[in-house]
């Protein structure tokens, strides 16, 4: 549907309203039993009719190569209505066609108009400007408002909304209050074509459950249902029969500002006093196509096209202005006209605004550094220990991997109230591994509880945890199962403070078991060796400890820059270590350590990107991590038994990459030989000998590494993963 034949259509049906002989009272109900008086129905009709505008303007930057983005709202404008019946303090995750909701919210926060209008427009202009995504993308948020934006991934940010309700309600039992009031409630809008994606169906599900056990998530879903995804019809009827019958279900015609008024305030009612989730759908229309390059009448009659124009809520809500005495017809064209040619000068405005260009400013928010920050909080000791370890750990002799992770999760929650780990199984169990064991005898179901079996659901707790004021620490119980969830990490997690400047923050470390090597217990799912995909994630922080004495300092290192920084963490934890003990014979004890004192916890820090070094050996650098430190110490000894003098770095992080470090071992040999037990292909042995060639290493440079290969069950497991003798022979074939 072309621009100019909605603006022709409201021409002509606003121009033929008959008004009534008397004039109508702006304090009274707009029509009998309404609840919306006059005065808030003129709110709304100015949220939508900029709103239209902005289309409108966006559609002209575009053709005039000023704009970049058309993506519209014309049609959705009846969501305007649904800010008005929410507090101006409740936290907002919207839909991409919220722009008459931003601006209504713009408005009940005390801005003048001009600022929201500005929002937007700078926004398609793609100006650093902008003031929530400083032209990284178009979105709709503001940290005054309480507005979270969103990108265009579809249904991504549900589970995230279910964690941000989930979160208001645990913040305020834990005595760790975040952002939002207390009797807050998390709202969270979408299309109908949305609810048929997996992230919506495990949000709608995460609430569901936890109304079903009795949680308090006070959150409400708004379906803007306008028929069709870009070209794809949605079935009549679909919305209302697929949806989650332990939510509480309300319905309005989204063009209809009255109905949906008094809809949306029962339905946020509803979320508010019973601290519940509810359900709202809108029935909506779509005007001006899914953006400026759709065409339409490629996929839909005119007469489809048509009975979506004699819905258009913008004309609707001027009809009931006219018939309730509140405005002429002359009045409300000769306002869209005016209210035209000032939107158009802002756009002109927007367009000559600065532009993001340069690589360093873009990419400013991806992972900001403050390394004596970070510092100075991971070595912050906590208090109150003896109340709950019955031994301190660094009484209890030398610990395993497990046992260090164990401890200093321990520890920081004592420190920090905020802290909350979970997960399957993480709670009564202690974990698949015992590795979170006791944790809930210590500090409670509140802090440490299990969730349900969803990837999405647990990272969505997480997400919206952390954007709330909490520190969270979800485990996913094994690597494999991170893939089911990906994009709560990629496109949710790691997309926060880019697409916000960093006023929006994800603290979040999570857990996850994982690597090869299990003995008796295998398969590919619970012996993934692949991480390529978590080191394609700009700014996402990749840990990976071996020794038990790395993990407890780097996990303290990662919980600190959560806290400081907002970053994103990945803790990853090699399970065929978790309870070793020895490293060359029976008995030596040789992968156990002692538990640094908090009077330790400074000297002994790991800042991100630092690796650590054994041996002193002149002939050979082998490069490893994970499984592959054991290994290679391990092989390290023989080979300088056959006086081939060798030392081994572990880099401990795989992103970022120490290469510093890395350069300085590898010049000091000249030779590197990279054990890598992940794949050959887009495993860490190809950016290692990138960063090696990248930075001007000369030397010689060689990589062992496992199959290009699933991991299969049982001994067959040992064909395919990395070996000692492998990494020995590579040894000898290097320095041959």
């Amino acid at each position: 549907m072309a621009r100019d034949t909605v603006e022709t259509h409201f021409a002509e049906v606003v121009g033929a309203l008959r008004p009534p002989t008397e004039k109508g009272d702006p304090e009274r109900a707009i029509r009998p039993g309404s609840p919306l008086t006059g005065r808030q129905a003129r709110k709304v009709y100015e949220a939508q009719l900029a709103s239209r505008l902005c289309d409108v303007a966006a559609r002209w930057m575009r053709e005039n190569d000023l704009g970049y983005y058309t993506i519209g709202s014309a049609g959705h404008e009846g969501n305007a209505a649904v800010a008005l019946a929410l507090r101006a303090t409740d936290p907002a995750l919207l839909h991409y066609r919220s722009g008459a909701f931003y601006l209504a919210r713009s408005s009940q926060a005390g801005r003048v108009a001009n600022e929201g209008l500005r929002d937007i427009l700078l926004g398609v202009a793609a100006s650093a400007e902008e003031p929530i995504a400083g032209g990284r993308h178009k979105v709709f948020g503001h940290p005054s408002l309480a507005v979270i934006p969103q990108t265009s991934t579809i249904a991504s940010h549900l589970p995230r909304a279910v964690g941000v309700a989930f979160a208001i309600e645990r913040g305020r039992q834990l005595g760790a209050p975040g952002p939002w009031a207390p009797d807050a409630i998390a709202v969270c809008s979408f299309g109908d074509a949305s609810v048929n994606h997996a992230s919506a169906l495990s949000g709608f599900n995460t609430a569901a459950y936890g109304a079903y056990r009795g949680l308090s998530l006070p959150i409400l879903f708004v379906c803007e249902d306008n028929g069709i995804g870009i070209s794809v019809r949605t079935p009549p009827g679909w919305v209302e029969a697929s949806r989650q019958p332990l939510i509480e279900y309300f319905a309005a015609d989204g063009s209809d500002i009255a109905e949906t008024y008094e809809v949306a305030l029962r339905a946020a009612a509803h979320a508010r006093e019973n601290r519940a989730p509810a359900y709202l759908h809108l029935k909506t229309v779509r005007l001006m196509g899914h953006a400026g390059s759709d065409v339409e009448i490629g996929y839909r009659t005119r007469r489809e096209i048509a009975a979506d124009l004699a819905h258009d809520p913008l004309v609707a809500t001027a009809r009931l202005l006219v018939e309730a005495g509140l405005e002429t017809p002359d009045g409300l064209l000769s306002q869209y006209e005016a209210e035209r040619d000032h939107v158009l000068k802002l756009a002109m405005e927007a367009a000559r605004r600065p532009k993001l260009t340069s690589a360093r400013d873009i990419m400013a928010p991806i992972s900001p550094r403050d390394p004596q920050r970070v510092a100075t909080e991971s070595a912050r000791p906590p208090k109150g220990r003896e109340s709950v370890f019955r031994t301190l750990p660094e009484d209890e002799g030398r610990l395993t991997l497990a046992q260090a992770i164990n401890r200093t999760l321990a520890d920081q929650m004592l420190d920090d109230p905020g802290l909350i780990v979970f997960g399957e199984d993480v709670a009564r169990k202690g974990g698949v591994y015992g590795v979170t064991r006791g944790l809930v005898r210590q500090f409670g179901t509140e802090r440490v509880f299990d969730t349900l079996l969803d990837e999405q659901a647990i990272l969505g707790l997480a997400l919206g945890s952390g954007v709330s004021g909490l520190t969270p620490v979800p485990e996913i119980q094994y690597l494999a199962y991170l893939h089911n969830a990906l994009d709560q990490i990629r496109g949710e997690a790691s997309s926060l403070s880019f697409f916000s400047q960093g006023a929006y923050r994800n603290p979040l470390v999570v857990r996850v078991p994982g690597l090869s090597y299990q003995k008796g217990f295998g398969g590919h799912f619970h012996n993934d060796n692949s991480v390529a995909a978590l080191r394609d994630i700009p700014g996402l922080v990749v840990a990976a400890p071996a020794r038990p004495d790395d993990a407890a300092a780097m996990l303290r290192t990662c919980l600190a820059t959560a806290r400081a920084q907002g970053t994103v963490c990945v803790f990853l934890e090699p399970i065929a270590l978790y309870h070793t003990r020895d490293l060359f014979d029976d008995g030596d004890n040789g992968w156990t350590a002692p538990y640094a004192p908090p009077s330790r916890w400074a000297e002994t820090h790991v800042p991100v990107g630092r690796a650590r070094s054994y041996g002193d050996g002149r002939d050979l650098t082998i490069v490893t991590f994970g499984n592959g430190l054991r290994m290679s110490l391990r092989a390290a000894v023989r080979l300088t038994q056959e006086e081939m003098s060798c030392r081994v770095l572990d880099l401990r992080w795989l992103s970022p990459l120490p290469i510093d470090d890395l350069m300085r071992s590898a010049e000091l040999t000249g030779n590197v030989l990279i054990a890598d037990e992940t794949r050959r292909t887009g495993g860490v042995s190809e950016a290692v000998v990138t960063a090696l060639v990248d930075n001007g290493f000369t030397g010689r440079i060689a990589r062992v590494t496992s199959q290009d290969s699933f991991v299969p069950l049982g001994a067959a497991a040992d064909q395919v993963l990395l070996s000692e003798q492998e990494i020995e022979h590579a040894a000898h074939k290097l320095l041959s």
